[in-house]
């Protein structure tokens, strides 16, 4: 599950998609920067039919990571390791208009208990079609994923390292090998605050 195809990339560096030279770089820095904007964004940009959110079942306000919210299939309750999680129905629940937190009108259990949702929700990456109900990745994300990735591969011999050279030497420093300023301000827009 990447946010960006390897042939969208190839285009976006002049690469035609017989030159595979590189492929295994690209396909590396695809799941780097897939990993990376997720960590930095606190959240799951990647689709999932099945995702579990455990929660202290006191709490009222579920802030899952697979966001936007497509679907709550159920939620469940436990008190024990011997019992394990217990399928709890009719709950009353609402999900907020931007569909990223579950609302429940009364808690699910007690502090000492662990209370779990299981639903559909975050957004259908390149490569697939979304239907109905579903979002596709944001063009911005995937713009940023793409623009991260070529500067990275335009500077693969140089990263880690800067060089400034004069008539009397040269000095070396680590460099700043962090997020491009217009990719970091896009990631902003999809931080997910967590309690």
């Amino acid at each position: 599950m990447s946010l960006i195809q390897l042939t969208t990339l190839k285009a976006r560096l002049g690469l035609a998609d017989a030159d595979v030279r590189d492929d295994d770089f690209l396909t590396a820095a695809i799941a780097a920067v897939t990993s990376r904007f997720d960590r930095e964004c606190n959240r799951s940009f990647a689709r999932s039919a099945a995702a579990t959110f455990d929660f202290p079942a006191d709490e009222l306000n579920l802030v899952v990571k697979h966001y936007p919210i497509e679907e709550v299939t159920s939620f469940s309750l436990k008190t024990s390791e011997a019992d394990g999680f217990v399928v709890q129905n009719g709950i009353d629940f609402l999900i907020n208009e931007t569909r990223s937190i579950i609302a429940l009108s009364s808690p699910l259990g007690t502090a000492r208990q662990i209370g779990r949702v299981t639903f559909k929700g975050g957004y259908v990456l390149p490569g697939d079609t979304a239907a109905a109900g579903q979002t596709e990745l944001p063009a911005d994300l995937v713009q940023a994923a793409c623009d991260q990735i070529a500067y990275w591969f335009q500077r693969r011999d140089k990263l880690g390292v800067n060089s400034v050279s004069g008539q009397g030497g040269g000095v070396s420093y680590a460099a700043d090998t962090d997020l491009l300023p217009d990719v970091a301000a896009v990631l902003k827009k999809y931080e997910r605050w967590v309690n």
